[in-house]
């Protein structure tokens, strides 16, 4: 009964959750979000039925559950749904006899549904989330690599510290102008291979016997044979009126994607990669802007790059579906990795140096 009443709380709960995600959507995504508060809402029933009147002795909810309400009723965001799939993903009906076969399959669905609506978040955030995400780890492992190899030489405070602020403005700059270029050659490659809407134009004027419009779809992965059909087709039914109709709107849509929402803007990722790589690179110098020295300024530094790592590696982790905590100390693993062998270098140089 404890656990039934655990479960209780739990399906509560998340239709809460799925409730407080649809009032912030419209449309589609709010009916499916509804539709799943209703699911949740007949487990609910289920277990009400196995308890009878002590169901009315519900427990407090798992903490997980109260974290996703939480952010629900606050954000509504991407970081939300990606919690409710792996939330989903964890369900112990299959395992318990007294889930019916359908809830089970229910909550396997469900992880299904939620990693379908939390897709179209993380399309939404790919380019730039990308570029920041990226550019906060590279500014955190880069300029704490750089420090602490620097520092391990034996050279002043100082000296550390005008070494750390060039690598961040270095780093930052650098990291901007690649994101630009990177984002924006995608952009033209990308815009390169998009129709020409204004084409159609030609049609007229084609020669249906020597039809170069079959070329075209021969070029899109026709046969010869179905290419020269459809290009006749498209001579014969062509209509100026409707032609032009679909043209405007061809390039109603290439103007509003501007090239493709997961890439994002060029402008955007580069401002996004500088930020947060200034940010990240910051982190590093701390200790020494504070007049730190020495082994605690060393300390210090790795303490506060470990911190900022850890949560950007829960970050990737929740976005991901998969477990934050493992996000979390590989990106923890690889950033120390990196300072740790600089550091090595650095107390070499200094050795030899001295």
């Amino acid at each position: 009964m404890r656990r039934w009443r655990r479960y209780l709380a739990d399906e509560r709960a998340e239709a809460a959750v799925y409730r407080d995600l649809a009032r912030r959507r419209t449309g589609e995504e709010r009916a499916i979000l509804l539709a799943l508060a209703d699911a949740e809402g007949r487990h609910e029933a289920h277990w009400m039925s196995l308890l009878g009147e002590h169901a009315a002795r519900v427990p407090a909810v798992s903490l997980r559950t109260r974290i996703l309400g939480f952010f629900a009723r606050r954000f509504g965001s991407v970081f939300v749904l990606a919690l409710a799939q792996r939330a989903e993903s964890r369900s112990p009906y299959e395992s318990d006899a007294h889930a019916t076969p359908a809830m089970a399959a229910d909550e396997r669905i469900h992880q299904e549904v939620v990693r379908g609506l939390a897709a179209r978040g993380r399309v939404r955030l790919a380019g730039t989330f990308r570029a920041a995400v990226f550019g906060a780890n590279d500014g955190l492992v880069s300029n704490l690599a750089l420090v602490l190899g620097i520092g391990a030489t034996g050279v002043s405070a100082t000296t550390v510290l005008f070494t750390g602020i060039a690598g961040l403005l270095a780093g930052a700059l650098s990291m901007g102008a690649g994101e630009y270029v990177s984002v924006r050659s995608q952009r033209e490659l990308l815009a390169a291979s998009s129709p020409d809407p204004d084409a159609h134009t030609a049609v007229p004027h084609l020669d249906v016997d020597a039809n170069e419009l079959a070329l075209v779809y021969r070029a899109r992965g026709m046969t010869e044979e179905e290419a020269l059909d459809h290009a006749r087709a498209v001579v014969a039914e062509y209509d100026p009126a409707v032609a032009s109709a679909r043209a405007a709107e061809l390039r109603e849509l290439g103007a509003a994607a501007e090239g493709h929402e997961e890439i994002g803007s060029a402008w955007g990722a580069a401002a996004s990669s500088f930020s947060f790589f200034a940010s990240g690179a910051i982190i590093p110098v701390i200790p020494y802007l504070l007049g730190l020295t020495g082994l605690a300024a060393v300390v210090t530094a790795a303490v506060l790059v470990g911190i900022a790592l850890l949560v950007t590696g829960t970050i990737v982790g929740v976005l991901s579906g998969a477990s934050p905590w493992r996000r979390a100390f590989r990106q923890l693993a690889i950033g120390y990795g990196a300072a740790a062998a600089t550091y090595a270098l650095g107390l070499a140089f200094g050795t030899t140096i001295a």
